[in-house]
């Protein structure tokens, strides 16, 4: 039924037109951004979960950084020790050249290890990263070094683990340079033939503080070692969760851009049907109060 009051076929043509309207301005706002779920208003449920593992992975990134620093000074630590350890190898190779021979001989081969010494000295005082020694440390201060490993939560509990090295297990040389894994080998009076020949029972005194820093070197090596290997292990695994956070967000909230491309097409072409429909109910009322007016 025709009426001069209200224009139902208009009101229909704009209803239908607005939802168009609406369904398409969605259909932007998700190519757009990416997501389906951006905002709580689209799924409440998603949203929160998102939200939070979002937060999760931004903790775990902060970790991977904190791995990444320590690494850098276990690497620096670990490999100063190992050229520290070699050194040592070559005074122990010196000692037993000495053995048997004369003063000339012994003296130098005494200047051959001093030369060592120095080169023992300055490994381990440069071995610094980001202002960490682990190899040379103050007794009295020393602290050990404590990388954070992993962020764990249970709902509003939260327990981060760490990766400890106890400053005691890597401790090559004190500040005094006379403590120490070598300390006793740096010593000035160490290996001293400038009076007479050492005894061979001197020297062998002298070989056994060496195998005594030697196996306290070795011992610091493995526990950098395997520090080394706990961060390499643990940041592939963060790596690994991340990714795998990232996708089961994505799966919540993340939009399908060939459906939406296609809908999108869809809801323009209705788009235009729509205008053409509130055009014609407009048109027919028009024709309708022409009547009155002729």
């Amino acid at each position: 039924m025709a009426s001069i009051m209200t224009n139902a076929a208009a009101l229909t043509a704009l209803q239908s037109l607005s939802a168009t309207n609406k369904a398409l301005e969605q259909t932007q706002s998700r190519i757009s951004t990416g997501l389906r779920v951006s905002t709580a208003s689209d799924n409440a449920a998603y949203w929160s979960i998102a939200t939070t593992m979002r937060s999760d992975n931004k903790a775990n990134s902060a970790v991977q950084d904190a791995l990444g620093l320590g690494a850098g000074k276990v690497d620096t630590a670990y490999a100063a020790i190992v050229d520290v350890k070699t050194e040592v190898d070559k005074i122990k190779t010196k000692l037993l050249a000495a053995m048997g021979k004369g003063q000339d001989i012994q003296k130098q081969i005494a200047t051959e290890i001093r030369a060592i010494q120095s080169g023992i000295k300055s490994s381990v005082a440069n071995a610094t990263y980001a202002g960490t020694n682990m190899l040379q440390t103050d007794g009295a201060a020393a602290s050990d070094l404590k990388i954070i490993a992993a962020y764990n939560r249970t709902g509003t509990t939260v327990n981060i683990d760490t990766i400890n090295v106890a400053a005691a297990d890597t401790q090559v040389l004190d500040v005094a340079g006379t403590g120490g894994f070598v300390g006793g080998l740096l010593a000035t009076a160490f290996f001293d033939p400038s009076a007479a020949a050492l005894s061979d029972a001197a020297i062998t005194t002298a070989l056994g503080a060496v195998e005594t820093a030697l196996v306290k070197l070795a011992d610091g090596a493995a526990t950098l070692g395997a520090a080394k290997s706990r961060i390499d292990t643990q940041k592939s695994f963060l790596s690994n969760l991340t990714d795998s956070i990232d996708r089961g967000v994505g799966q919540l909230v993340d939009a399908d851009m060939d459906r939406e491309s296609t809908k999108l097409q869809a809801l323009q072409v209705q788009q235009q049907l729509g205008i053409q429909a509130l055009s014609i109910a407009n048109s027919n009322a028009q024709s309708i109060l022409s009547l009155f007016k002729s």
